[in-house]
């Protein structure tokens, strides 16, 4: 298991998927770094499922679409998937007016 810790995303990887617990607000200034962190871990360990748990994020603007749709471009490829979880209210709005559960399994 694998865990990298950095505000505002926990990272864990239990050998098939890779699981980024988010929080707080994901907008303009944090999405950036989430990519980074994301992405280095897809990089490393190839994941089979990303699961990106919304559980903990209060607010979220279309930067948190973009943070969705990169990450589902660096996976299909390989032939990962991307599964979200967590998402509530205004955030689970956005996600479906978007399109998203097109890309990925929204639970």
């Amino acid at each position: 298991m694998t865990e990298i810790k950095n505000n505002p995303v926990i990272i864990d990887f239990d050998g098939v998927t890779l699981t980024a617990s988010l929080s707080g607000d994901i907008d303009h200034a944090s999405a950036f770094s989430l990519r980074e962190d994301i992405d280095f871990a897809i990089d490393r360990h190839l994941p089979q499922i990303l699961m990106l748990d919304f559980s903990a994020v209060e607010f979220m603007d279309s930067s948190g679409i973009g943070l969705i749709m990169g990450r589902y471009r660096k996976l299909e490829p390989q032939g990962g998937k991307i599964v979200i979880s967590g998402s509530k209210g205004t955030i689970r709005k956005v996600l479906i007016i978007a399109g998203i559960e097109k890309l990925a399994e929204i639970l």
